[in-house]
Formats: C-alpha cells, sequence, structure tokens
C-alpha cells in the first residue's frame, strides 16, 4: 500500500486537523530558537580563550539548524501569515546562503520528483558513494561551494535552472543580487569598525556547525530506494525530543513527503496515522547513518 491509498483512510476532520497552521506554534518555536541562539551568542562572548571554539560549535549548531525554519517557511507552513514565512525565509536564507526563491524552486522539483534519478534536483549531484565521499559530504564545505555558485551564477543572470519556472526566475535573480549587496554591507561596516564579530559569531560557527545539518539531511533519503511512493523512498528518524526541537520535527520526514501540507508541530500527530506503513525508519540519527554506511557507502565503495 503506496502513502496515496494510506492518506485516503483519513476523513476530512482529520485531515483539517493536521494541516491546520497556527501563528502561535510558528511563533513559540521561532522565539525559542532565537533564545538558544541568544544564550548561545552570550557564550561566545563570555567564554574564555581555550572555550572559545566549542562554544562557536554549540551557537554554530544552532544557526545551522535556521535550515528548519527556512524549509517549513518556503512551504508556507510554519505560520498561518503569508507574510512571516516571507519574513522569516528570507532571514534565515540570508544567514544560511540559501536565497528562498531558489530554494522554493528547487525544493518543490525535489517534493515532485522524490528519489527520481532522472528530475530529482537533489540527485543532480551524486550522494556519497565512498567513505571518502560521504565523510567530505559531512564537512558541509560542498554545501557552502555550491551554495556559493548559485548565488554568483543567479546574481550574474545566468542561464536559468530547469527547475525554476521562466516567471520566477528574474525573482530568483534579484534575491540573490540583494543578498550579495547585504554581505558586501556586512564585510564593509565590519570593516570600517575593525569589528571582528560577524565572524565570531557568525561566519566560523555556521562553518563548525554545518556537518550536523548535514548528517541530519543525509539520513532522510540516503540508501532509500528510487521510486514514486514516500513511505519507501523517505526515511523517518525517530530521535529525542532536544533534537526534535532543534529540526523542527524534520526526522518526521517520510510524513513530511507523503502530506507537505502539514506544519511541522502536527508531524508527530501524522506519524501516528502512518508509522505503521513506514519501511525506512530510524531509531536516532547514529541509526540511521549505520544503515546508509552499511547499505549504500560501505557496499558501493
Amino acid at each position: 500500500m503506496d502513502h496515496r491509498a494510506v492518506l485516503r483512510r483519513l476523513d476530512r476532520a482529520e485531515r483539517g486537523v493536521l494541516l491546520a497552521r497556527s501563528d502561535r506554534a510558528g511563533l513559540v518555536r521561532l522565539l525559542a530558537h532565537l533564545g538558544l541562539l541568544g544564550t548561545t551568542g552570550t557564550g561566545i562572548a563570555l567564554a574564555p580563550p581555550f572555550l572559545l571554539l566549542p562554544a562557536m560549535l554549540v551557537h554554530g549548531i544552532g544557526l545551522a539548524f535556521l535550515f528548519a525554519p527556512l524549509h517549513e517557511t518556503i512551504h508556507h507552513t510554519a505560520f498561518e501569515t503569508r507574510r512571516l514565512n516571507v519574513l522569516v525565509a528570507n532571514a534565515c536564507g540570508f544567514l544560511l546562503l540559501l536565497p528562498p526563491r531558489y530554494f522554493h524552486a528547487f525544493h518543490m522539483a525535489h517534493h515532485r520528483h522524490t528519489q527520481d534519478p532522472a528530475r530529482d534536483p537533489e540527485l543532480a549531484s551524486p550522494r556519497p558513494e565512498t567513505l571518502k565521499d560521504y565523510l567530505f559530504h559531512l564537512t558541509g564545505l560542498p554545501y557552502w561551494l555550491a551554495e556559493i555558485r548559485v548565488l554568483l551564477h543567479a546574481a550574474g543572470g545566468g542561464a536559468r535552472y530547469p527547475f525554476v519556472e521562466p516567471a520566477a526566475w528574474p525573482g530568483v535573480v534579484r534575491e540573490a543580487r540583494r543578498f550579495l549587496i547585504g554581505y558586501a554591507l556586512v564585510a564593509a561596516l565590519a570593516i570600517a569598525a575593525g569589528s571582528t564579530a560577524p565572524l565570531a559569531y557568525w561566519v566560523v560557527p555556521a562553518l563548525l556547525g554545518q556537518p550536523f545539518l548535514r548528517a541530519c539531511l543525509l539520513a532522510e533519503h540516503a540508501a532509500c530506494p528510487f521510486g514514486p511512493d514516500m513511505l519507501k523512498n523517505t526515511r523517518t528518524t525517530l530521535a529525542g525530543s532536544a533534537v526534535r526541537f532543534l529540526t523542527w520535527n524534520m526526522g518526521f520526514h517520510a510524513e513530511h513527503h507523503a502530506m507537505p501540507g502539514v506544519p511541522f508541530h502536527r508531524l508527530p500527530d501524522l506519524h501516528r496515522h502512518l508509522a505503521p506503513h513506514l519501511e525506512r525508519t530510524a531509531d536516532g540519527y547514529p541509526d540511521a547513518h549505520r544503515e546508509i554506511l552499511r547499505e549504500g557507502v560501505l557496499r558501493a565503495g
């Protein structure tokens, strides 16, 4: 039974509850995430020299997982109010070098063609097939290099990406240009003020924290079969409450792909409906990566 057949069993009332968006739920989670970043940022400010790098790492993990609200807002499910989704998407995308208009087009194509080698843009860059590739992927460096290329390509008005609709491409170009101007202004102001704050609170922590996000995102589809059934081609990773908080419930990923309109705070409820039918689940991210290594990387290598 594929995901469509399972979802057809939901009645109208159940669907209505699952699909209900909430400004309150989104703002509570966002403010909590920002509170975490405020706390970890204070840790950097107060850290003695020998603890500065660990403090930056902890702060960087919180920064990297701003990808979670970015992901939720480009689905327009983080908040009921559309303007809030757009505002938060732009703020998070700026910090992560990931313009939301581009990411929206990329991600919607990924949802339409999940695990289709010919059409899923996530598969345009092959997933790690050797232990060396796996470790390099987890550094986050391929991500940063790819996003810098995207920004420069779009800002230069180059050839349109195939997953971006022609009517949307001018907006992607304008957004990339605005982001580059913003980065230049931050750099210029820091240099003029003789400040290292952008490096200490943003750039270096973002580099240090990105491997943790890469590990979570790799668990979503790596070593899962190709094909259109979201209960098979996507992995749900069951994690503890702290990880679920940090990831905005992204670990319930088969559920998200089966019903993308369900907001983050309702994914545990959807999981209860789909759990008996899921074919790829992991008991935490270490378990997911053991499976990826066993069935994917090490077997291919």
